[in-house]
């Protein structure tokens, strides 16, 4: 990444590491009220302080704040919780960008499942799916973003991974989840056995 967090959750302290070696730091639970806007979505939250702001502003040569969101979840690209996306989908992309090792992380997937088939997820909407102790209902598609086209581990772009799943999928990767509360005693194998659907 060409900026690296680093987040003390005990201290609420977050600490951001620039390409040249500096580092700013600042309180993470933020000082001014502000409403921020979420792809149109508002936002209400916190402002982070001015140091870490200028910071960021500096770096990428305009003005930008940090809001942290007055309420968990509420600041993220999707309304549900839960995001999945099967070993077999990534390989299959992976195959026709010619990289076999194409790196999850730049789909920031919550769950990533093993032993599937290509798209297999796709057929799950509506359905319960166990996850350890966890039942989650599957959702829709989640939508994906430029984003996906930086390799995670060095923030420089690497794939046209949207123009890739346009082409032979015609739609975007990945199932957005909810966490269920109901739970079934009849567990149909899904995959490698440490997920299942309900």
């Amino acid at each position: 990444m060409r900026i690296r967090p680093a987040y003390d959750a005990a201290s609420e302290r977050l600490t951001l590491l620039f390409p040249d070696g500096s580092a700013v730091a600042a309180n993470a639970v933020g000082g001014e009220r502000e409403s921020g806007d979420f792809w149109g979505r508002p936002v209400p939250g916190r402002v982070l302080e001015r140091a870490m702001c200028e910071a960021l502003s500096d770096y990428a040569g305009k003005q930008v704040r940090i809001l942290r969101a007055a309420e968990d979840g509420v600041g993220t690209d999707s309304l549900h919780p839960v995001s999945l996306l099967g070993d077999g989908s990534l390989s299959e992309l992976g195959g026709r960008l010619g990289d076999a090792q194409l790196d999850p992380r730049r789909f920031r997937m919550l769950v990533e499942l093993s032993g599937v088939e290509p798209h297999a997820e796709d057929d799950w909407e509506g359905s319960l799916l166990r996850l350890g102790e966890a039942v989650v209902r599957v959702g829709g598609p989640v939508g994906r973003c430029a984003n996906t086209t930086y390799d995670p581990a060095t923030g420089l772009r690497d794939h046209d991974t949207l123009r890739a799943i346009k082409a032979y999928r015609g739609k975007i990767e990945g199932r957005s989840a909810s966490v269920s509360t109901q739970t079934s005693s009849s567990l149909g194998a899904c995959g490698s056995g440490r997920q299942s659907l309900v």
